[in-house]
């Protein structure tokens, strides 16, 4: 750097100029502009305002006052910057869907929800609110340091004594120059408990500290997903937290599905909410909406979408939820300002600034009170001096050619001070009546009392804490109301920490409508001790627990779908219910598509090489995979099997290697092959042949066989059987396998196969909509070559048949139907009269299954 000859200018490094100008202007705007103070919650803009509206005396029991004036005198002495961004700053105070506790009172037009812009300032009417008169109590009682002004002609306050914690009850947003804070709103009650737990407990931890703060209270309610991503914000400082829409799925009396929306995520325009929906329909993103309204009004948010009769109200929320703001994402960012340096903190450390903060407002407070106290009691000392001598004073007063004579007389006769001897000489000859004395020595005697109590408290850091406590509490409950904002279980979505999450054994229940929940095994085994089934597990007269597994919370539970892919969820991320719950549907859970459903759920505790997954299609197609070829699967699903056109999945089971595979088609024949016949393949194989099917047969069931088990079947017409398991004897896959059943007009084609123990229960729906449910071992065990005996009544008028068989644990106290009989006499005469051309018909199907060659199509 050079100066010229004769010249003021210089030349300087361009460079270094712009680096050294920049690093001035970010810390400006950090310190002074975007950032808040931990101490008190407030960027800059926000205590000017404040304290500008304490100044015009504009307090919570005042008349309200023109905004303009309030914007003025803020621009005017402290804020120099634009009337616009003062003013929009002082609106956003003063609405109740910004601001979990408002700051400023409000009378007028100051903006909606629905993005709408505020009256002008020449309009609105405002003053601050009584919470707010709690951030400025006793700023009059030297408790804060004060500052120049811009200008330097006033004082403004450096941080407000804020007696709550405002950092967090409301939090607050801002972006500086490389530097952003995002602090979201809080209960009050929560936190202030919070503060007072840390004053008895300074090694209290975040996790304790958690059960009193679960987490954020955002103004306009709605659901947070999870509490990891709160525990993270609160461990580290910073974190994403999931923000849900609250709804409600009512059922109209044309069977309709409607979705009330209650609540929105914090920070979302109701207005845009709704065009984004509207959007999304017109573009064919979304089917199902036939028609959507705001009926929003005084008593609260409701947005009415309505479903149309044959869509899934939950497929379809589950994509609003996807495609719009009905769930956004907050991220928490902890950044306040430390002794004027910006700092990431925890939510400990937020409260422990604060609890700092309150110690230094109530010594200061309480030192200003004893030097007050002092002073006074100074004064009353001297009057007492001359209350005691008072023909003397006169005297020497009467003597006294001028107020300075008698004032120095005073001092020196009596040994007062010159505060003392004015006061005397300012005294009021009413003072001198009796009842006046008696005033002033009990005034004094009060004083004495007091300023022991001050010294006392200066002197014992335990009593300011207990003053901070009870002031606390007071504001508590002044000013505490409900929770707004409810902490639900996130599934599958949420990351959990699984360190700090319990192994347990657990009971996972999926419904035939698609319900799914968890419960403590011990809950569940208290409550159906001896085999004891589904009773009073919360589910309609139309539905059913379908699959029931016992896991750990810590177990991968894979599930597989007709469409032939797998989900996965870990045991915990299964929200848990009571048992009387009847869960949540399980698209909520599991990212499953519109016509998929689960066919199959299996439990994995570790991915090891020598277990495997058996697959098998309507098609009759097989594939075997070492289950480890699953360990790794997205949220959104994996592809467990390359379907064919028209195919689906209809089986999975888990097998150690060795065991011996049954499968069972429409047409009633069945097959059983070791599982070794089907080689080993990758997860993306299509599979080989399993069974060969003629045109118009298909797989209705596969299973593992057991030792001692039985083979049940149930026809389309309401007809079933047990057979023996051994009765079907082992051959080579991709046959046509033999018959199982005599399939007749009257019991129709197969529908279901399972392999049983003979300790179960049976459901079996019908297309009409009925269920019944019986006890397998009430069902008649019979040869294979036989049509079985009928299980249910149908109605034939209707053209009812069998749509659904399920196997359940066995209920000993529900009511259960027994099969049937009346067509028994003429079943065995039937059976009677097959028994000697069985073996031919065997024989012939075997002969041609034995010269059927196995396709291996992968």
């Amino acid at each position: 750097m050079s100066e010229t000859p004769n010249s003021r200018v210089k030349e300087i490094n361009i460079s270094q100029e712009m680096r050294t100008s920049f690093l001035d202007y970010a810390m400006s705007v950090i310190v002074s502009r975007a950032l808040p103070d931990v101490r008190d919650g407030l960027k800059p803009v926000h205590r000017r305002i404040l304290y500008a509206m304490h100044d015009l005396g504009m307090h919570a029991d005042k008349p309200y006052k023109k905004s303009a004036r309030i914007v003025g005198d803020v621009i005017g002495k402290y804020h120099p910057h634009g009337d616009s961004a003062v003013y929009e700053t002082m609106v956003r105070m003063a609405q109740d869907f910004n601001q979990r506790y408002m700051l400023v009172d409000g009378h007028g037009n100051f903006g909606s929800i629905d993005g709408d812009s505020a009256a002008a300032m020449r309009y609105t009417e405002a003053r601050m609110s009584k919470i707010s008169m709690e951030l400025l109590r006793d700023i009059n009682k030297d408790t804060i340091d004060y500052q120049d002004n811009y200008d330097g002609e006033e004082r403004e306050p450096v941080v407000l004594p804020s007696r709550f914690p405002n950092l967090l009850v409301n939090g607050t947003s801002g972006i500086a120059v490389g530097m952003a804070t995002n602090i979201p709103p809080h209960q009050l009650g929560e936190v202030i408990d919070g503060v007072l737990a840390i004053s008895r407990d300074p090694d209290i931890t975040i996790p304790e500290l958690m059960d009193i703060i679960p987490g954020p209270d955002f103004p306009t309610g709605a659901l947070i997903l999870g509490r990891s991503g709160i525990r993270k914000a609160y461990e580290t400082g910073r974190g994403s937290i999931k923000v849900r829409a609250k709804v409600e799925i009512e059922q109209k009396s044309n069977g309709k599905e409607v979705i009330i929306v209650n609540e929105i995520p914090y920070q979302v325009n109701k207005a845009k909410l709704i065009e984004r929906i509207a959007e999304l329909v017109r573009e064919k993103k979304i089917d199902g909406i036939t028609d959507l309204r705001d009926e929003s009004d005084r008593r609260g948010l409701r947005i009415v979408i309505e479903v149309r009769k044959d869509a899934n109200a939950n497929v379809l929320l589950n994509n609003l939820y996807k495609h719009t703001a009905l769930q956004t994402t907050f991220g928490v960012n902890l950044l306040a300002l430390v002794n004027g340096e910006p700092k990431v903190l925890d939510l400990k450390q937020c409260l422990v600034y604060y609890l700092d903060h309150q110690r230094v407002i109530i010594r200061r407070r309480t030192e200003f009170e004893l030097r007050k106290a002092e002073a006074r009691a100074h004064i009353l000392e001297g009057l007492r001096i001359a209350l005691d001598n008072l023909d003397a004073i006169i005297t020497l007063i009467r003597n006294s050619q001028t107020t300075d004579i008698a004032r120095e007389g005073l001092m020196t006769t009596f040994n007062l001070s010159e505060k003392q001897a004015q006061a005397i000489l300012d005294m009021r000859l009413q003072r001198l009546t009796g009842l006046e004395r008696e005033k002033i020595e009990e005034e004094y005697q009060n004083l004495v009392k007091l300023i022991a109590e001050l010294k006392a408290i200066l002197a014992d850091d335990e009593k300011i804490l207990e003053i901070i406590r009870e002031e606390l509490t007071e504001i508590k409950e002044r000013f505490n109301d409900e929770r707004r904002t409810e902490i639900v279980a996130g599934g599958i979505e949420e990351i959990e920490d699984e360190d700090l999450i319990p192994r347990e054994n657990i009971v996972i229940t999926l419904t035939h409508n698609d319900y799914i929940k968890r419960l403590p095994v011990s809950t569940y085994r208290s409550q159906k001790r001896g085999g004891r089934g589904i009773q009073g597990m919360g589910t309609n007269d139309d539905d059913f627990v379908e699959h029931l597994i016992t896991t750990s919370t810590h177990d991968t539970i894979l599930f597989f779908t007709n469409k032939g892919k797998v989900y996965r969820a870990k045991g915990y991320e299964i929200p848990e219910f009571s048992r009387t719950a009847k869960g949540i549907p399980i698209i909520n859970l599991l990212g499953i598509e519109k016509d998929e459903w689960v066919n199959a759920i299996i439990p994995v505790a570790e991915f090891e090489d020598d277990w495997f997954l058996f697959f098998t299609t309507k098609h009759g197609v097989s594939k075997r995979s070492p289950i480890t070829s699953f360990a790794h699967i997205r949220n959104s699903g994996l592809i467990a099997l390359n379907l064919r056109e028209g195919d689906e999945l209809i089986s999975v089971r888990l097998t150690d290697g060795n065991k011996e595979i049954i499968i069972g088609t429409k047409n009633g024949l069945l097959i059983r092959f070791p599982e070794t016949d089907v080689r080993s393949m990758g997860r993306t194989a299509s599979g080989v042949k399993g069974i060969s099917l003629n045109e118009d047969d298909e797989v209705v069931g596969m299973e593992v066989l057991e030792e001692g088990s039985e083979v049940l079947i149930v026809t389309q017409n309401g007809y079933g059987k047990r057979t023996p398991a051994v009765e079907y004897r082992l051959q080579s896959r991709g046959g046509k396998g033999i018959k199982t059943c005599n399939i007749t007009e009257k019991n129709g084609s197969l529908v279901s196969m399972k392999v049983v123990a003979g300790e179960e229960d049976i459901m079996i729906i019908t297309t009409g909509g009925v269920l019944i449910r019986m006890a397998v071992s009430d069902i008649s065990s019979m040869g294979r070559n036989t049509q079985g005996v009928r299980l249910i009544r149908l109605d034939e008028d209707e053209q009812e048949f069998v749509a659904t068989v399920a196997l359940v644990e066995k209920d000993e106290e529900s009511e259960r139907v027994s099969p049937e009989t009346e067509d028994t006499e003429e079943e065995m005469v039937s059976e009677l009269e097959t028994q000697y051309s069985t073996d031919d018909e065997d024989n012939a199907a075997e002969e041609e299954e034995e010269n059927t060659e196995a396709n291996d199509e992968e």
